[in-house]
């Protein structure tokens, strides 16, 4: 069982209203999010109130980050896909709060190896995600966050490093 769940959709904000009595039902805590595409890359938007779906490019993205308190992740950084940051990566490193390591990798084949290394060289932390197309993809990897089950308490102990990656790779049929 998840504690706490972000869903990012693609360039828009799921409205999460209908969702939390479900979830507080179950005790699980909703982070507000989105999967923004930025200057045709991929930047994880979590928690912030206003403005996510509005950030086009890495200035504005600076811009969000002043007016509110979020959280922006790297994800799958260095893998092959087109809307992958690799280079950027350096040119934006103090836009990013954090680097994922990613669910999409198998024992022989793990393009989280260079984000790892990406993330020590500038201290920062990494986040296990899914980015679950499958739902059979869900639960391989995730994050083990030391918070209060918070949004706010959640993303500062991300901001901060308070969190450690579970992985297991997946099969290449999985894959």
């Amino acid at each position: 069982q998840y504690d706490a769940l972000a869903i990012t959709l693609h360039d828009r904000q799921l409205d999460l209203g209908p969702y939390r009595a479900y979830a507080v039902s179950r005790g699980i805590t909703l982070i507000p999010g989105i999967e923004r595409t930025i200057q045709g890359k991929h930047v994880l938007l979590l928690n912030f109130k206003r403005g996510a779906e509005d950030v086009q490019t890495f200035d504005d993205l600076a811009a969000l980050k002043r007016r509110e308190v979020g959280v922006v992740i790297a994800p799958h950084a260095f893998f092959p896909g087109g809307t992958c940051l690799r280079g950027l990566m350096d040119r934006h490193a103090d836009l990013f709060d954090a680097v994922e390591y990613n669910a999409m990798f198998t024992a022989s084949l793990n393009f989280n190896i260079t984000a790892r290394r990406w993330a020590a060289a500038h201290r920062k932390p990494m986040v296990g995600a899914g980015d679950v197309h499958r739902l059979r993809q869900l639960g391989t990897t995730y994050s083990l966050v030391d918070a209060a089950r918070d949004p706010d308490a959640i993303c500062a102990a991300i901001r901060e490093g308070r969190v450690e990656v579970e992985a297991t790779p997946i099969s290449w049929a999985s894959a």
